[in-house]
């Protein structure tokens, strides 16, 4: 049976018994139908209370880990046995949903619902995003016509569109030969890169959203200064158009469980985190909240740990680190053909991604972690007893994990593990790196420590670009490396990662509003393409009204 099936299938609960589960009284919802609301209630200053789970995951592969699967499926888990979990996730991007993913919010009998909504336009808050993001654009040129009173002569702000379409990526602007309009090369990235969806997801409210909005660099003047929204008075307006968008929405999972879906900026591009006021709301109204970061541990976990924490204030007291055979064997040199059947030799070599991002979790971070195999259906007896005798001995806590076929039921030896491991968690968190490094040491201690580097290799662009965000006083931010998902180098082909290599730096971005540096490595692009075939070939409305081929 399809996801999108399953979901139908299953009674979903009114939304306003899923926030009486959390606490929350009428006048702190804004409903959006039966199954969706806004939570409008304000966070209380220190009153987070619960334990702080982060689900990561080994590199990603074609082949899909169920990384988000696992997070629905352990907060279900949780509830099982007793505990008030509530699940904090990101938002899916309509670029993907169309693109290669077809969808975001699990799968099986472990789902967030409901799904057709939440993949699609949900609440409305990435389009919100896209319009102010949009809006600055239009200020920006509208400033410049009439009479530039700012001398603005380099526009490094950039329009959007929450869609894959890789013609965007660099376009030329006012053809039309009025007077005044100055031509220009430009170019989109998609929604969930814009600086506005980080400054959102990191905001702790909405007079911080504002004044983050006003920081935000949209170029420089004659004199090679930076000019930012604030000088252009654009921060206003746009903060009313993210006025809804700041609260976060609440549905639930396929079996009720409580959960907070809000903002969506990606992990290879941008700091792959849900928002700061979505993760403190989580942990205010639950004991456990589980949370996400998207991608490998590489990305959204160590952005999470450098970047959001810093912000949160609140640092994971357990990270579950997702795996499945099929992944491990494709990292151990498998096709995606080979992957899917019986191949001890790719699974042995693939062990050495998984055991990186262990190390990386225990050892540079110091936070404890827990395996969790995502099971499949077809996986080969004799591989996965092969993967849990291999954990076992290196005395890495493991539980084997079948949420999608059997929804909590599947998850409770894993959330019975992460119970305890939070409850007895007593390691002392450490940073990858300290603010007061200059921009290139932050940047080689990500790339030797996290992902394995022997060295990186600046371009004279970039170089200039670091000592022009140093010179302008912004040197003290963290920084967000922009780097291919499928491989811990920047080469997505280079999947073993055994032999020594490079990271190479193209360009540094400053995203002052959001607050850090954005570090473009390999050949990543902000503004992703289509497949050949994407999945909106196969998405479709029938007879009936309903919407067919999200999975």
């Amino acid at each position: 049976m399809e996801d999108i099936e399953i979901a139908r299938k299953t009674k979903l609960n009114h939304i306003a018994e899923i926030a009486k589960k959390c606490g929350l009284k009428e006048e702190e919802l804004e409903y959006y139908g039966k199954y969706k609301a806004k939570i409008i209630k304000k966070l209380e200053k220190e009153k987070e209370k619960a334990k702080l789970v982060l689900v990561t995951a080994i590199n990603p592969t074609p082949l899909g880990e169920g990384k988000t699967t696992v997070s629905i499926g352990l907060a279900d888990g949780l509830q099982k046995i007793g505990k008030k979990a509530i699940l904090a996730l990101r938002e899916p991007s309509l670029g993907p949903v169309f693109g290669i993913k077809g969808g975001a919010t699990g799968g099986g009998y472990a789902q967030v619902a409901p799904m057709e909504d939440i993949n699609l336009h949900f609440t409305g808050d990435i389009h919100a995003i896209t319009s102010a993001n949009n809006l600055l654009s239009a200020i920006i040129d509208n400033h410049i016509y009439q009479g530039n009173e700012l001398h603005i002569q380099e526009v490094t702000w950039k329009r959007c569109v929450d869609l894959n379409d890789r013609q965007l990526r660099k376009v030329q602007t006012g053809l039309s030969q009025e007077k005044n309009i100055v031509p220009r090369e430009d170019g989109f990235d998609i929604s969930v890169a814009s600086e506005v969806m980080a400054i959102l997801c990191l905001a702790t409210d909405i007079q911080d959203l504002k004044r983050r909005l006003g920081n935000i660099i949209i170029g420089y003047n004659d004199q090679k200064e930076p000019i930012t929204a604030k000088q252009l008075h654009a921060e206003g307006a746009m903060a009313v158009l993210l006025k809804d968008a700041i609260h976060p929405n609440l549905v639930q999972t396929l079996e009720h469980t409580p959960a907070i879906i809000h903002g969506g900026p990606f992990a290879n591009i941008a700091h792959g985190c849900n928002s700061v006021i979505a993760t403190r709301m989580a942990m205010q109204l639950g004991e456990y909240c589980v949370t996400e970061a998207g991608f490998g541990a590489d990305l959204g976990a160590e952005k999470f740990l450098d970047i959001k924490t810093r912000v949160l204030e609140k640092v994971p007291d357990v990270v579950v680190l997702v795996a499945t055979l099929k992944a491990l064997k494709y990292h151990g040199g498998a096709s995606k053909e080979e992957a899917m059947q019986e191949n001890m030799q790719a699974l042995q070599m693939g062990c050495h991604n998984l055991m990186k991002h262990v190390e990386n979790i225990t050892n540079q971070f110091n936070i404890p972690v827990v395996v969790a195999i995502n099971h499949y259906t077809q996986d080969s007896t004799r591989e996965t007893q092969y993967l849990q005798d291999y954990l076992q001995e290196k005395q890495i806590p493991m539980s084997l994990v079948e949420c999608w076929a059997k929804g909590s039921d599947g998850a409770v030896d894993l959330a019975n593990q992460v119970v305890e491991i939070a409850q007895q968690s007593s390691k002392s968190f450490q940073y990858i790196y300290t603010l007061e490094q200059s921009i290139e040491e932050k940047v080689k201690a990500i790339a030797t420590k996290i992902y394995g580097a022997k060295e990186v290799e600046f371009s004279e662009e970039a170089q200039q670009q670091m000592q022009r965000i140093e010179s302008l006083g912004y040197k003290n931010l963290p920084v967000c490396i922009a780097k291919t998902q499928y491989s811990l180098s920047d080469d997505p082909k280079n999947l073993s990662c055994l032999e020594p290599f490079t990271i190479h730096v193209k360009e540094v971005n400053l995203k002052a509003g959001a607050g850090f540096i954005v570090i473009i490595t390999g050949k990543i692009m902000t503004m992703p393409g289509l497949p050949k075939h994407p999945a909106a070939e196969n998405i479709d409305i029938n007879e009936k009204n309903e919407i067919i081929g999200i999975f």
